[in-house]
């Protein structure tokens, strides 16, 4: 076995590294921000709540962001939490943290294979090594709490490289560990899936299979969205169609669409909001991508598999979906990368050695810059692992983790919006002010109200001051333990 790793290691010095360093530097971007507080109820509280209950063997009721109980499968119809909530009892509230930077690990490793089987100059593998790992949209997605679509993105380059070779259980298996994550990952299938049909379309073979891929994406979409989640809802309807823009519904934003193709298209640029903090962060967000997926534009296949991601940014209700911050800028990551390198391998060598080097810089020099300055509003302290601003918050951290231990893990809680993933791992959380049948109390005066404005903040805590129903077995300047008296 250590023969083995080490010819492996001799082999594949290269990838080894550059696995090892960025999973580092994931670490200090994911597992600092949660230990200092800046992971939040949404989404990371809410999800390892639900850990905790599908490891118990029982649904989540959103009560952690919502104030009344609803299956939060109606809000997200994401399968990974339960294959992962057995993982809990080992890696405790940082789990998911964890998963989401070993899914990109694991993505990494299926572009180096996909570029390495499609081209034999072992340079193309590690430039799109290189410029997978330092994609922007990856480490806006580590700087934000967990999120499926990232672990789902991270099979793409493994569909396209098992469909590639003709091993169709494999490709299954991905496909079918994609669709599970999150219902719009199944909608983002459809156009992927027809992507490779087009692709594949003189192989009889793969024609057969990806057009049964194709049957069973949009099938699995149209059962889970148009059936499952109403029915699981309290609404008895889908709860994320947030695009008014196109119409109050599926049915007329897909008219739309049709009916008014160039209107819609200027929608993928303007700013339909109205407000003028707004004007440039769409252009922002184009500006990117066509830095790190200019070669792609001579592949234009690629750009149709992406139609449905940037769909659901730009013509979002919310203009703060619309930039280059966040999660929901990780799932072109796969796609560009596997559009630029096809157009690579093909070039002449003097010309090809020149990208080979120049893609993974501009890939690097985007992330540099979302680092550094975006018009799309993006928490710095987040990201700049190279700052003091990273390791320090608003209140002690230190003083805050002495504070969470005198909370019994049984308690029922009602915490601020940053220590609610930190005692999610119980059966049941409340993100203040709801406060419902909770016992403790958990606030902090000089942290983000949110979602509160600060006068109804203050105002809620002089409400429990004077209730006579609380008493305060810990109080700073900073931070506040609240214990209801029996």
């Amino acid at each position: 076995m250590l023969k083995q790793l080490a010819t492996y290691y001799s082999t594949n010095k290269f990838l080894v590294w550059s696995l090892f360093i960025c999973s580092c530097w994931y670490a200090a971007i994911s597992l600092v921000n949660h230990y200092c507080f800046r992971t939040y109820s949404l989404d990371l509280g809410l999800y390892t709540n639900a850990l905790y209950d599908y490891a118990h063997f029982q649904f989540n009721d959103s009560l952690t962001f919502k104030s009344e109980s609803e299956n939060l499968l109606a809000d997200h119809f994401d399968l990974y939490l339960p294959l992962f909530s057995p993982l809990s009892y080992i890696f405790g509230t940082y789990t998911l943290l964890v998963v989401q930077i070993c899914s990109v690990l694991f993505g990494a490793i299926g572009i180096y294979k996909y570029v390495e089987y499609i081209d034999s100059d072992p340079r193309s593998k590690r430039s799109v090594l290189l410029y997978f790992l330092l994609f922007f949209g990856i480490f806006s997605s580590l700087a934000y709490d967990y999120h499926s679509n990232t672990v789902a993105a991270m099979f793409i380059p493994w569909l396209f490289l098992k469909i590639n070779k003709n091993q169709w259980k494999a490709a299954w298996f991905f496909l079918f560990f994609i669709l599970i994550a999150k219902e719009n990952m199944a909608l983002w299938m459809i156009f992927v899936t027809t992507g490779l049909l087009w692709i594949h379309r003189k192989n009889r073979e793969k024609f057969k299979q990806i057009t049964l891929m194709v049957l069973v994406c949009a099938t699995y979409t149209f059962l889970i969205i148009g059936v499952v989640m109403p029915a699981l809802s309290n609404t008895g309807s889908f709860q994320h169609f947030k695009y008014n823009v196109l119409g109050a519904n599926f049915s007329e934003a897909i008219k739309t669409i049709f009916l008014h193709p160039w209107e819609t298209f200027k929608l993928l640029f303007k700013n339909h909001n109205g407000l003028p903090l707004y004007d440039y962060v769409k252009v922002e967000l184009w500006v990117f991508i066509l830095l790190v997926g200019f070669l792609a534009i001579s592949k234009p296949i690629y750009w149709w598999m992406l139609l449905p991601i940037f769909g659901q940014k730009l013509f979002h209700n919310d203009p703060k979906m619309w930039g280059v911050q966040w999660q929901y800028t990780v799932e072109f990551a796969g796609i560009l990368a596997i559009a630029n390198y096809e157009v690579i391998k093909n070039m002449p060598k003097k010309i090809k050695n020149c990208f080979l080097i120049l893609v993974p810089i501009l890939s690097f020099a985007t992330t540099i810059r979302l680092m550094d300055n975006t018009i799309a509003y993006t928490e710095k302290a987040r990201l700049r692992v190279y700052k003091k601003a990273h390791y320090n918050r608003e209140f002690s951290i230190s003083e805050a983790h002495q504070v969470l231990k005198l909370i019994p893990k049984d308690a029922v809680v009602s915490a601020q919006s940053a220590f609610v993933p930190h005692l999610a791992l119980r059966d049941t959380i409340y993100t203040f002010p709801d406060i419902v049948n909770a016992t403790y109390l958990l606030i902090s005066p000089v942290d983000n109200p949110y979602p509160m404005d600060e006068d109804t903040f203050f105002q809620k805590i002089d409400e429990i001051n004077q209730s006579g129903e609380w008493e305060a077995i810990h109080k700073s300047d900073e931070i506040i333990l609240y214990k209801r008296i029996q």
